[in-house]
């Protein structure tokens, strides 16, 4: 797990720990965090270990395409094994609940007045939540200020402290503050409204098109061996069809959408082109 506890990332990982172990007969799954770097550390040590199905990672899109972008990293995206995506999970912007802000058109109305003044916080330097937040910038033609922290649950301390105007995150992460109402949502990066909180308007009925999503899934390293490959695609296959693990996923607040093999490696590859061509535009080295 190449995040802090605490996180989306994390609470996918955690839920889908026994299930896996349990469809693969005598095998024991431990969540180890490694975090730093923004997912790379993780992720680094999982793409550079023995291909024996030992050491799996969970792999987060688009931080695996966009990381190689920005920076030197010790694995290539199309040489992984993407094994299965568990989640695809809306990007959003939040809010403690005394905030001024009480939409998005507020908040791009403050941006706009004073640009680069507005400060949100995301989980790192080039995920999901950043690379929203730059096409959300780009589309309404605003510029806040990106204050990076090395996981979702690190930010959540200034936010609701009041030290951290808005926080970018996903919706799974913010359900458990919403329900204590902790926090509101400004605005969802979603084609619809999330039927857990649909109160939070989409970025598009705000009047900006943005639709922008974290996949969460998990990959092993380059050259699994097929009979490996095989085995683990077909305990995750198990997995989703498990009336079990709807509802413990369901419970931990996990907005699923399964994709198994080929299918979940053209779907993590397939933004590739797009963020290349955001790099180009909107580089976020920082």
């Amino acid at each position: 797990m190449p995040f802090a506890p605490g996180g989306g990332m994390d609470a996918m990982a955690r839920t889908t720990a026994p299930f896996l172990a349990a469809k693969l007969p005598g095998a024991r799954v431990v969540v180890s965090n490694r975090p730093g770097a923004g997912g790379q550390v993780g992720t680094e040590a999982v793409a550079n270990a023995a291909p024996d199905g030992f050491i799996l990672g969970a792999c987060a899109t688009p931080t695996v395409l966009s990381q190689p972008i920005e920076r030197p990293v010790r694995w290539r995206p199309a040489e992984l094994t993407y094994l299965a995506q568990v989640v695809e999970d809306p990007c959003g912007l939040f809010v403690r609940t005394d905030s001024l802000f009480k939409d998005l058109p507020e908040l791009l109305a403050a941006a706009r007045a004073r640009p680069g003044d507005v400060a949100y916080g995301t989980a790192g330097i080039g995920g999901d939540d950043h690379i929203a937040m730059l096409l959300l910038e780009e589309a309404a033609g605003v510029q806040l200020n990106h204050v990076p922290f090395n996981g979702t649950s690190q930010l959540l301390v200034p936010l609701l402290g009041g030290q951290l105007q808005v926080g970018a995150f996903n919706i799974s992460e913010a359900l458990p503050l919403l329900r204590e109402r902790a926090i509101r949502g400004l605005g969802l990066a979603a084609e619809a409204r999330d039927p857990a909180a649909q109160d939070i308007a989409t970025y598009r009925e705000a009047g900006v098109d943005v639709v922008f999503s974290a996949g969460r899934g998990i990959f092993g390293p380059p050259g699994l061996p097929d009979p490996i490959r095989k085995e683990i695609e077909a305990a995750f296959a198990a997995i989703f069809s498990d009336p079990a693990w709807t509802d413990a996923a369901a419970r931990a607040g996990l907005p699923l959408k399964p994709l198994v093999g080929a299918a979940y490696r053209d779907a993590a590859l397939g933004g590739e082109a797009a963020l290349r061509a955001l790099w180009s535009r909107r580089p976020w080295r920082e």
